[in-house]
This record gives C-alpha cells, structure tokens and sequence, in this order.
C-alpha cells in the first residue's frame, strides 16, 4: 500500500517557477513507477511526465517538454516536479500517482495504469 501527500502548489505569475513535492508513505517506493498529472476545471486529467523505478528514464508531452522536469529521491520516498516558465494554460489540480511492482525500464503515461494517487494540489498561474 502507498499513500501520496503532494505539496507545493500555489499562485504564481506567468513565467515564473514552482516545485511541487509528492511524499510517500510505505516501505515500497523504491519498486513504483511515479507520474504526474493535471485536472483543469471541466477537462479530463491530462499526463504531465512519468519516471522509472530508479529515475533512470523521464517522459514528458510536449505541452511541457522543456519546462518541466521530474525526479525523485528514493531514500525520501519523495517526487518531484519543477515547473519553470509557467504558462496560464498550467493552471490546475496537479496529482501525483504511483504504479506499484512496475519493472526496471517502464514507463506509463495513461491514468489507469496508476493504482495509487494523492488528493492533488492546486496551481494558479496568472497571466
């Protein structure tokens, strides 16, 4: 079982930068892959980048492709995401998600490949 408490959100202006956390809970961090994903009000939730197991491989869309970075430090059992150059159009509830006994080298970019999420934190960029 993991439990994801995410941090970090906030308003900021546009162009400016925001580093959210995700904190897991449970001895089994080291084994998920993590992602990241946004709802903005009257969309569907929308992937925004994923990591492998040990941080060897990212993947992002290109909506953020150079502007967002994951990572993850597994001895805290912490994910992040840096977002830099914010855009209005960012503006949402940013989840993290986890993806429990995932292999060395995967991927996943689809919601329903994630079976753990937190209760997401809100982004405000104004323009």
């Amino acid at each position: 079982q993991v439990q994801l408490v995410e941090s970090g959100g906030g308003l900021v202006q546009a162009g400016g930068s925001l580093r959210l956390s995700c904190a897991a809970s449970g001895r089994i961090f080291s084994s998920c892959a993590m992602g990241w994903f946004r709802q903005a009000p009257g969309k569907e939730r929308a992937f925004v980048a994923a990591i492998t197991r040990r941080g060897d491989y990212t993947y992002y869309p290109d909506s953020v492709k150079g502007r967002f970075t994951i990572s993850r430090d597994n001895a805290k059992n912490t994910v992040y995401l840096q977002m830099n150059s914010l855009k209005p159009e960012d503006t949402a509830v940013y989840y993290c998600a986890a993806k429990t006994g995932s292999s060395y080298y995967t991927l996943y970019t689809l919601a329903n490949d994630y079976g753990h999420w937190g209760q997401g934190t809100q982004v405000t960029v104004s323009s």
